[in-house]
């Protein structure tokens, strides 16, 4: 009897593994992808508005709409990531980001252009949560620390973002609310590719077990509460950072808001420079110092924007408040991650991520009744309350794995 004919088989893609360098090239471009949407985003928030005839309370609203939404997924996310991998929850986020792009490219309503902050809130939740995930076992794999290195890429790919609107409208002689379109497209097409890339390139994340030999569903543990903490901390710190530090030079200086935004430029480029070189400062003297030294530096920069009025001294001050918060989320996420998987690093991110948010409306509050310097001096005592928490956080990596384990 005469055999059936055979198929031929298309070869099965062999698995990243998690040590190579072609899985850090991967999570590197996914730091990156996330951090230029989301800065072509905010950098485009200002043409919405024109386009639109937005006031700043609707813009409020698609704002907060879209951190729910990314608070929701974050803890969706961190629990699938453990059962199902992360890198299928990055694929799945990555292309809501995406088409949250192209629907804020062409949104001609404010109900279309809240469905494109609802998307962009629901792909980056998931996605920030995974990507990190995947980055701390990259980092667990290779048994040294890559976790400043992949946020390093975040804060890049957020500057390469935003500048993507300031140069394209320059090239194309566009401005106002002509450019909404080129530049989301544009975005979007270069994170389509890199998604293509990623299909061929991402490693198989590890799946991670919360259950017990006996079936019990473990405890999240003690320490990860004291991680939320610190989160909170540095996030209200960060985000004031980030959101205030220009109107601050502007104020105190009393100088042009362009000059003015000196202050954010000195935070942005601190913060990318020791996210870049934190790793080495990691398997040098350990987390706790680094996060240690991290809030005690961002300390002393704002009790310094909290004193001085002088531009030099100001700026200054900024670039040290960038320069120490930029050491501590890294770390603290990837201790998170390290002690409980995905849904560890979901409670203590959303913690950072919500305060965040909130933070600078509760500066802008402080403002208003106590003037932008002495409202400052909140930031600067949360730092140093960090200085003093890391001092609970494992010495080393060994203590680290005994912590895990003994959970």
């Amino acid at each position: 009897m005469p055999q059936a004919p055979t198929l031929p088989t298309r070869p099965v893609r062999a698995a990243t593994p998690l040590s190579s360098r072609t899985a850090v090239n991967a999570v590197l471009l996914m730091f990156a992808v996330n951090g230029m949407l989301l800065g072509g985003y905010g950098g485009s928030l200002p043409s919405v508005r024109d386009r639109l005839d937005l006031d700043a309370t609707q813009i409020a609203i698609m704002l907060f709409s879209g951190g729910l939404a990314g608070i929701t997924t974050m803890q969706i996310g961190g629990r699938l990531a453990d059962k199902i991998g992360a890198r299928r929850i990055v694929f799945a986020g990555l292309p809501l980001l995406i088409a949250a792009a192209v629907v804020l490219a062409f949104a001609p309503t404010y109900p279309i252009a809240i469905v494109a902050g609802l998307l962009f809130g629901l792909g980056n939740g998931a996605m920030d949560i995974a990507m990190n995930a995947l980055g701390v076992q990259v980092e667990a794999a290779r048994r040294r620390p890559i976790m400043s290195r992949f946020h390093a890429f975040f804060s890049i790919g957020n500057f390469v973002g935003a500048g993507v609107v300031l140069v394209m409208a320059k090239a194309l002689g566009i401005t106002g609310s002509g450019i909404v379109l080129p530049v989301m497209v544009t975005l979007a097409a270069i994170a389509v590719a890199v998604l293509v890339l990623l299909v061929r390139i991402a490693p198989e994340a590890a799946v991670v077990s919360h259950s017990t030999d006996g079936g019990a569903r473990t405890k999240i543990p003690a320490m990860a509460w004291v991680l939320c903490l610190m989160s909170m901390a540095f996030g209200l710190s960060e985000g004031t950072a980030v959101d205030w530090s220009s109107l601050h030079v502007t104020d105190v200086a009393q100088v042009d808001p362009t000059v003015g935004a000196l202050g954010l430029i000195a935070v942005s480029g601190f913060m990318v420079i020791i996210r870049l070189f934190g790793d080495g400062l990691v398997a040098r003297f350990g987390r706790r110092t680094v996060v240690r030294y991290g809030g005690a530096c961002a300390a002393v920069g704002y009790a310094m924007v909290a004193l001085v009025s002088s531009l030099p001294l100001l700026v200054v001050g900024w670039a040290l408040v960038g320069f120490g918060v930029g050491m501590i989320a890294p770390q603290v996420y990837a201790v998170a991650g390290h002690l409980g998987g995905g849904r560890v690093l979901a409670v203590v991110v959303t913690f950072g991520y919500a305060t965040f948010l909130a933070g600078p409306a509760i500066i802008g509050f402080l403002v208003n009744h106590v003037g932008i310097q002495h409202a400052m001096v909140v930031p600067a005592l949360l730092c140093v309350g960090v200085v003093f928490l890391a001092s609970t956080l494992p010495k080393t990596d060994a203590d680290l794995e005994n912590a895990r384990t003994a959970r």
